[in-house]
């Protein structure tokens, strides 16, 4: 392994120590933000180690093909200590405020949804609602209306063709029929009347 190798190798365990410091505060971060229960902190800390060795290992077999040496941990110690020295603060800040803006903006469609789809849907349904009822009511005041002038006609109808159907023998069915329309109208004059 040749100087620069071992040069650029120490640079990446450097880099390497300083991400793992940030995945760190990134975990502590959103676990403090969105209050998850105690029970997901062993699975983040599983899920911290094994991003932490895929990210070392990853950078090592790529930097010296995979050959572990005293400096790779001297580079990821020190990449870590100027980490929690020099960014960690800065870090843990600019995390929280992209957490909050995430929050903000689920927030904001959220209420752009209810705003723009559920409330004109609500309203589109009462609107419907109310135009049915006032259809609805206009047909039963049409049919009302119609039934009250159709009774004087029908009555006078009845009386011209008492004699057509005296002699015809109309059966038994159909005068029970008419029988039953009458006493029909009669009830629905009667109700106008009152």
């Amino acid at each position: 392994m040749t100087l620069n190798v071992q040069f650029v190798t120490l640079w990446l365990m450097f880099v390497s120590g300083m991400g793992l410091g940030a995945l760190y505060d990134a975990f502590r971060v959103v676990f403090v933000q969105l209050r998850l229960p105690r029970w997901t902190f062993p699975l983040a800390d599983l899920a911290y180690w094994i991003i932490g060795i895929i990210l070392v290992f990853g950078t090592l077999i790529r930097s010296n093909h995979g050959q572990v040496r005293l400096f790779v941990f001297i580079g990821l110690l020190l990449g870590l200590f100027v980490y929690l020295l020099a960014l960690s603060r800065t870090v843990r800040k600019l995390i929280g405020v992209c957490i909050q803006a995430v929050k903000w903006l689920l927030r904001f469609c959220r209420r752009a949804m209810v705003l723009l789809l559920f409330k004109p849907a609500v309203g589109l349904y009462k609107l419907a609602l109310l135009l049915l009822g006032v259809l609805a009511g206009a047909a039963m005041f049409l049919f009302r209306v119609v039934v009250q002038l159709g009774y004087p006609v029908w009555r006078l109808m009845l009386w011209l063709l008492r004699p057509l159907y005296a002699k015809l023998r109309v059966p038994a069915r159909i005068l029970g029929w008419i029988s039953w329309m009458k006493q029909l109208f009669q009830k629905w004059f009667s109700k106008g009347k009152k």
